[in-house]
């Protein structure tokens, strides 16, 4: 099993939702974050004053999946999530050792 987290631009949630949901990946976990990275943060004004705003607002997804299930998510995810500017976000993936189902008891493959 593989855990992949996606940090992505809120506005493409939806779309990368649907994309996952096409390919039969229907269970996530959805966090609002905050991050930055080549981009740095940027500058807005209010009220006539300059702010720098470091950490811009992002979507954390984390899906665990079967090794088999992990190609297809992550085309899924970038082809969803691609804008083509910089900021579109990264994808991390991670091995996963067990998975439990609490309600069942379940273990590895079929708790996800």
């Amino acid at each position: 099993m593989k855990k992949i987290e996606a940090i992505i631009k809120p506005f493409k949630l939806e779309e990368v939702k649907d994309a996952l949901g096409e390919v039969g990946i229907e269970g996530m976990t959805v966090t609002e974050v905050k991050g930055f990275g080549r981009q740095k943060g940027h500058t807005e004004i209010y009220r006539g004053s300059e702010y720098t705003v470091d950490f811009l607002p992002k979507i954390k997804l984390e899906l665990v999946l079967p090794d088999n299930r992990v190609e297809a998510a992550i085309t899924a995810i970038v082809g969803a999530a691609k804008t083509g500017k910089i900021g579109d976000g990264k994808i991390f993936v991670s091995p996963v050792e067990e998975a439990i189902r609490i309600r069942t008891e379940e273990k590895g493959d079929q708790a996800v």
